[in-house]
């Protein structure tokens, strides 16, 4: 017992350090289109979001023209405008999302997929190295961690990523594009927060995603947690408001 409590020791602030400063990009590359990720989202994507991934595996040739050139094409964060860093990163994370699904399909949830070894909150399917960006070995969690939470200061993008699971906000049927960036997260603020299979919101109370506790601290940068509620809930909470968190449903979104 003590050896496995000292390789957490030594093992937990490697990972944490590791996601401080992604290696993840390129010089002298061109945004890449996703216009190919937008044929693909609107035929395989409903409006509430649930997945045909069997439509994904019929289209796979696409998908895979796609993510090479995702691959081939990373952002230069010296050169590229922010929203087109921030647009590429947020459909690489879905992309290669579904790519793990479907290579592995047919599979009940994300979370029994990854590494054969698995160390709850250490090496999971998020930790998983099975793609990459620029030539170096990338994962889920990098993007999500150690570039997006990292170097965007936009808690919105966690209702633009989407894990594949039923409790996730749902996968929009489009594109992200730098040019139309900000309506776009908009729009996925204002349905996850409304949508009351995900959250149940009156003034005096709220049950919550767990999204909101995980994260909390990307959502009370600027204000409580309530503050930022109220910017997108149609209900608006008032100050003293119970807050809880619900249950997570990790089923496959199809």
């Amino acid at each position: 017992m003590r050896s496995v409590q000292v390789f957490l020791m030594a093992f937990v602030p490697l990972l944490f350090f590791s996601c401080e400063n992604s290696s993840l990009g390129m010089v002298g590359t061109m945004p890449p289109s996703h216009q190919l990720w937008n044929e693909l989202v609107k035929a395989n994507v409903k409006a509430d979001g649930m997945v045909d991934y069997r439509g994904f595996i019929r289209e796979k040739p696409k998908l895979e023209t796609y993510l090479k050139l995702l691959s081939e094409n990373a952002p230069d964060r010296k050169t590229w405008p922010k929203n087109e860093q921030l647009a590429y990163w947020i459909n690489a994370y879905n992309a290669f999302t579904v790519k793990l699904i479907i290579d592995h399909y047919p599979v009940q949830s994300i979370r029994d997929l990854g590494p054969s070894l698995k160390i709850p909150g250490l090496k999971d399917v998020w930790h998983y190295e099975f793609f990459q960006i620029g030539g170096v070995d990338a994962s889920l969690d990098e993007i999500e961690h150690g570039i997006l939470r990292k170097e965007f200061d936009e808690p919105r993008i966690h209702f633009a990523i989407n894990c594949a699971s039923v409790s996730c906000p749902p996968l929009l049927n489009e594109a992200f594009t730098s040019e139309k960036l900000e309506s776009q997260l908009n729009k996925v603020a204002l349905a996850f927060v409304n949508d009351r299979l995900r959250n149940r919101i009156s003034a005096d109370r709220a049950e919550l995603s767990s999204i909101f506790s995980w994260f909390k601290e990307d959502f009370t940068k600027k204000g409580t947690l309530i503050d930022f509620l109220n910017r997108y809930s149609q209900v608006k909470l008032k100050p003293d408001a119970k807050i809880s968190f619900l249950d997570y449903n990790w089923a496959l979104n199809e």
